[in-house]
């Protein structure tokens, strides 16, 4: 996991520098520069070390020098790649990435389509220039046009100070110096099997699971997982704890709060090294700048979310530098209390499948932020591409089941027999609910500001529609710790848009 930057179209070491300095919270453990000698560009590297910790320092080089890549993520299938790739070309390293660019040095543009993992990457080659983004959205990537240059970083924050007009680098999107914009992924659109046998189903579902973070177990440091005492995090834990024999767990929440209490009994039952913090209305106010400011966002769902990860993240980066987390689950096995009220299994089927395209500048950007804040890779097991594709074909039905409505039904019936029944069938409460944060906001945010400031607030700032004095709130503190918002403001997605 690292942090990348660039110009392509322009010798700038300058801005790159300044772009990598505001990144150096993604990859702490070392840094690097590629200036093109055919003064074609320039690309830049932040590292935090996971694969080959002491071989794999980037910018990487190719066959030809000329060739050079810079790389934020994983590739799973590295070890898969790996043999047939070190039939043509020499590895002078053990990382993943340096697969990529020979992959590509192989292939062409079309080797992405190969890879299966999360990444942002850059590469130069001569006088093109090559970028590429994970299906999905994982990992993060941003790019903008000033004086005929591309310009590209991993945070909005980094990207500001060089570029005014700033965009969202799409997510299943490869770039091409000299074709353009190239879209390699879509989430399937399937027609659900209405029909299928529940059973095999539920079977499929649980071997994909487990598969999926099996997959994500691959570290050459140490690794943990985010407990909230949810089913979509005690079963990521549970699957990790089959093959991890001292695993190391987090949780935080308020005094008393339902998942301090849940994640204890997980963990006692699977056997973890259980690490937990209790967060207080003083600190998240001393903490709030820093969180928004991590998450580039003044959503206040998004927000809200993002403070117990901040924690949690900040408890475990002092064990671990890897975390598997439970994202994804809701939107794929329709997790959330407002897809109840959706009248029928087409439009729920739909309305799923948005919300998995919809999770790469939404959940996954609050993920990776807040976890990068603090150094710590996030892995995210239930968005692998296998595990969405069966998601499409699995009918609503097997989703939301029972009466009264069972959200995630074929997902606990799956995993039932490795978890506490009191933890299978625990009614879903989101990230911000379990762990106490609303509660503990509603005292906070009675200081923070009142309806009638709200009101005045709202009418200097017309452009953002703002839902509540407390996201008035966060928006003013938004508006506080960036130099340049308006960049930054132009890519805020709301968790609250769900058309059905």
């Amino acid at each position: 996991m690292c942090g990348i930057a660039g110009i392509w179209g322009q010798i700038d070491q300058t801005s790159v520098k300044k772009m990598m300095d505001t990144l150096i919270h993604r990859g702490p453990d070392a840094e690097g520069m590629f200036v093109s000698p055919i003064k074609a560009g320039v690309l830049g590297h932040r590292r935090l070390s996971i694969m080959d910790p002491q071989g794999g320092n980037q910018p990487i080089y190719g066959d030809r020098k000329a060739r050079v890549i810079v790389g934020n993520g994983e590739i799973y299938n590295f070890p898969q790649l790996l043999p047939q790739l070190a039939e043509r070309f020499k590895f002078r390293t053990k990382s993943d990435t340096e697969a990529i660019l020979h992959l590509y040095e192989d292939q062409g543009i079309e080797s992405v389509e190969q890879l299966d993992g999360m990444y942002a990457f850059a590469i130069a080659d001569g006088d093109k220039f090559f970028a590429a983004r994970d299906p999905i959205g994982i990992k993060p990537l941003y790019y903008g046009k000033k004086d005929g240059a591309f310009i590209f970083a991993s945070e909005l924050k980094a990207i500001a100070y060089v570029c005014e007009n700033v965009q969202e680098f799409p997510a299943g999107t490869f770039f091409s110096s000299e074709t353009g914009f190239s879209t390699f992924y879509q989430v399937p659109d399937i027609q659900p099997e209405v029909d299928a046998d529940a059973d095999a189903l539920i079977r499929e579902v649980r071997e994909t699971v487990e598969a999926s973070v099996v997959k994500r177990l691959m570290s050459d440091v140490p690794l943990g997982c985010f407990l909230s005492g949810g089913l979509d995090s005690s079963i990521t834990t549970a699957v990790a704890r089959q093959h991890i024999e001292k695993l190391h767990t987090f949780s935080v929440g308020i005094e008393g709060s339902k998942d301090i209490k849940a994640a204890r009994l997980v963990s006692q039952y699977l056997d973890t090294i259980h690490h937990e913090y209790l967060i207080t209305p003083k600190e998240v106010q001393e903490k709030l700048p820093e969180i928004i400011y991590s998450l580039e966002s003044f959503d206040q769902d998004l927000v809200r979310s993002a403070i117990p990860c901040y924690f949690t993240s900040r408890l475990a980066a002092e064990y671990v530098k890897v975390i598997l987390t439970g994202e994804g689950a809701d939107e794929l096995f329709a997790g959330y209390t407002y897809y109840k009220g959706i009248p029928d299994n087409d439009t729920l089927h739909r309305e799923l499948r948005r919300s998995v395209t919809s999770l790469h500048n939404i959940n996954l950007q609050r993920v990776d932020r807040l976890t990068m804040a603090h150094s710590l890779e996030g892995r995210v097991p239930f968005l692998d591409l296998k595990m969405i594709e069966l998601g499409q074909r699995i009918p609503a039905h097997l989703k939301l089941a029972g009466d009264p409505l069972v959200e995630k039904w074929i997902l606990r019936k799956a995993f039932e027999d490795l978890l506490p029944s009191e933890i299978v069938w625990r009614t879903k409460e989101q990230f911000d609910e379990g762990s106490g944060t609303v509660d503990l906001l509603t005292q906070m945010l009675a200081k923070g500001m009142s309806e009638e400031e709200a009101q005045t607030y709202r009418q200097k700032h017309p452009e953002a529609p703002l839902r509540s004095a407390e996201e008035c709130y966060y928006h003013q503190i938004f508006m506080d710790v960036f130099e340049q918002p308006e960049s930054i403001l132009a890519n805020v997605a709301r968790w609250s848009e769900r058309p059905v």
